[in-house]
Formats: structure tokens, C-alpha cells, sequence
């Protein structure tokens, strides 16, 4: 994505860009207080977060960040997409500009991301919050054949430009709605736009070429810091067995069903999901 964001973009006001070597950072720091560290799933952004982040700043600095290649962050290069690179990269980051996070709230693959960095030496007071936890790797010949298919669609020059140009707002509704979430129009408008930008759609699939959670799946009991894993019923991208399991192999892992909401709960409740956040911080 262009910077800078458009002027309906969530949290604009919040924005900056920050160099870290290697890549230009998009984060959006608001707020006094507790610091909340909020990291996006794979092909979203900071707008993930539009309704939830209102609702912490009165009494807490939050920072959301935009993954390398994502959103209206600029990749330094395509080689450092993989979990462990862009942990190091963030704790980086975090380290650089003074950030110690009290929590670290994650959503699907950047719930991921944020166990990774708290196993690589980042330790958040309060530990880590996953939505919908993306922890598992595909099984099976799935977990053969799709990370291959992600290495071929990432290296083909023209797929990131075909999918951004074939994109429509009715597919973009198909595939949230294949999720089991439902969102409402501004938060589908701003997905439209970031599947029509060729420089998301190609950071999102260098991602998915290089994202590989073995190593972070088979260590689990690293991860020393309290972990909440929450699910939601109706998530049909990441099945709630998944946390419930990963749960039980963390020292202070805990899971919690929080109802008939999707993948994107945190974006279909953010009431619900700010309440729950509040009392990590409490506990």
C-alpha cells in the first residue's frame, strides 16, 4: 500500500512510519498507559484492529504494527517473511524505540508471532492473548503441497497483480464470510483495498512461502510467559482444537471459548474482546 494512508483509513491520525532495519515499519501508537502490542493475522493490516483499539486508548498505549510486506509496510527485503525472522525483526523494533510491552495480543498467524517472540527472549508482564490462534501446520500431503504452492504463486512475477486486478468486493465478501465472521461494510472495504494492492498480495504470499510453525509447534513448552488462547465456535478458518491443545502444552497456557463468533471475532465483538483483555492486564 501507498503511503500515506488514505484519510478514512482506521486510526490514521495514529500513524507513522518508522525505519528498522530492514524494513520501513507502519505502526499506529496511541494512548497512555499499560503498553498493548497488537499484531494483525496473514493478509491483514492495522485496520483489523479499528474497532478494538478505540476502546483501549482511553487508559492504555496501544501500538499496532503492519507486518513486513503488508499493509503500508515496506519489506527492506523479500528473504525475511519466515516467523523466526520477522519476531527477531519486531523485538527488534520494540527494543529500538524503547517498546516494553506489557501484553501482546495477537490474531490468528500474529498470535503465532507473538509466542515466537516471547520464546525468543520478549517477555510481556502479562503474557500473550491469542485470537484464533493460527498454531497448527497443515497435516498431512496438505502440509507438503500448499507451502509449495505458495512458493510458486510467490515467485510468478504476474500473480500478485492478477489477483489484485481480478479482486471484487464479492469476493471479498465470499472469502470473510468463508471464515465464519461477519463484517461490517467499512471493515470490508478496507480488506477491498488491500487485496487490490499488488504490493500487499505479494507480501502477504512471500509470507505464506516462508511462514513455516514447525519449530515454533514442537516447543511450545519454551514459551515461558502466561498465555491465554481464546476461540470462537464459528471459526471455520482455524479449528478451536488447535488452541485447546497448544494450551495444554505451554507451563501458563489457558484457552477460552468465547461463543459463536468467526475467525474474526475480534472484529465482529470488540467489546467483548476489549473486556477480555482488561482483565489480563489485571490479573
Amino acid at each position: 500500500m501507498k503511503w500515506p494512508p488514505p484519510a478514512d483509513w482506521p486510526m490514521r491520525d495514529a500513524s507513522r512510519h518508522i525505519m528498522c532495519k530492514p524494513h520501513r515499519w507502519h505502526v499506529q501508537d496511541a494512548g497512555d498507559g499499560p503498553l498493548i502490542l497488537l499484531l494483525h493475522g496473514a493478509g491483514g493490516a492495522t485496520h483489523s484492529w479499528r474497532g478494538l483499539f478505540p476502546l483501549l486508548t482511553p487508559d492504555h498505549r496501544v501500538i499496532a504494527v503492519d507486518q513486513p510486506g503488508q499493509g503500508f509496510t515496506r519489506a527492506g527485503t523479500r528473504g525475511r517473511r519466515s516467523l523466526a525472522d520477522t519476531a527477531t525483526d519486531l523485538i527488534a523494533l520494540c527494543r529500538q524505540e524503547g517498546w516494553v510491552p506489557d501484553l501482546i495480543v495477537g490474531h490468528s498467524a500474529g498470535a503465532a508471532l507473538a509466542l515466537q517472540m516471547a520464546r525468543a527472549g520478549l517477555s510481556p508482564r502479562h503474557g500473550v492473548v491469542g485470537i484464533n490462534a493460527a498454531l497448527a501446520p497443515f497435516g498431512g500431503a496438505a502440509g507438503l503441497l500448499f507451502p509449495l504452492m505458495a512458493r510458486a504463486m510467490a515467485a510468478a512475477p504476474l500473480t500478485a497483480r492478477l489477483f489484485a486486478a481480478t479482486t471484487t468486493a464479492q469476493r471479498i465478501d465470499r472469502l470473510l464470510s468463508g471464515t465464519g465472521s461477519v463484517v461490517p461494510p467499512e471493515g470490508r472495504r478496507d480488506y477491498l483495498a488491500l487485496a487490490s494492492d499488488t504490493d500487499h498480495v505479494d507480501g502477504t504470499l512471500s509470507m505464506m512461502a516462508q511462514w513455516a510453525l514447525d519449530d515454533l509447534a514442537d516447543h511450545l513448552s519454551e514459551v515461558a510467559v502466561p498465555v491465554l488462547l481464546l476461540t470462537a465456535s464459528n471459526d471455520r478458518a482455524v479449528p478451536p482444537a488447535t488452541s485447546i491443545a497448544a494450551a495444554n502444552r505451554m507451563p501458563q497456557g489457558h484457552h477460552r471459548d468465547i461463543g459463536p463468533l468467526g475467525h474474526l471475532a475480534h472484529e465482529m465483538d470488540p467489546t467483548l474482546l476489549a473486556s477480555l483483555i482488561r482483565e489480563r492486564l489485571i490479573a
